[in-house]
């Protein structure tokens, strides 16, 4: 099948077959190596991406279901060298450790901000919960999304 990605503003024009997931299509036909394939099965949050303003899991959702949508990864998060004020917090909190969740956590952390989940630790922590980190940055990653939600960063 022929459709049409809009990904981070752009759009590509990619062959593909009905099976293949939106996670595949964005790293091995368009090259956007930025969204993560963890478990492949939609349980680790790794390959979280936006999928028309909504964060969803990009194992789990066939290519041919975000034909003509507009889709956002990690890299189209920052503005040329300026980092999204989540990414600037994920820094400023030490919000990573081995760095690969981080992808999914900040796509899912933006989408969190945005749905007005971040009243408290607790809330953040249920609205993150389909995030895994092997290294255990929670504390960290939440308190990453609530200085990035009380500083206006959506």
């Amino acid at each position: 099948m022929q459709i049409n990605l809009k990904i981070n503003g752009v759009v590509h024009s990619v062959s593909v077959e009905p099976r293949v997931t939106l996670l595949d299509a964005l790293r091995e036909r368009i090259g956007l190596t930025g969204t993560k394939k963890g478990c492949d099965r939609g349980e680790c949050g790794a390959c979280t991406v936006h999928l028309d303003g909504k964060r969803v899991l990009s194992c789990t959702t066939l290519a041919v279901m975000a034909d003509g949508r507009e889709i956002t990864t990690i890299e189209g998060l920052a503005h040329g060298d300026a980092l999204h004020p989540l990414q600037e917090a994920f820094i400023e909190h030490d919000a990573f450790q081995c760095g690969f969740c981080t992808s999914g956590q900040i796509m899912s952390g933006v989408g969190c901000i945005r749905e007005g989940h971040t009243h408290s630790d607790a809330e953040v922590a249920e609205f993150m919960s389909g995030n895994l980190c092997r290294c255990a940055a929670y504390p960290q990653i939440r308190a990453a999304i609530l200085s990035a939600a009380k500083n206006g960063g959506v």
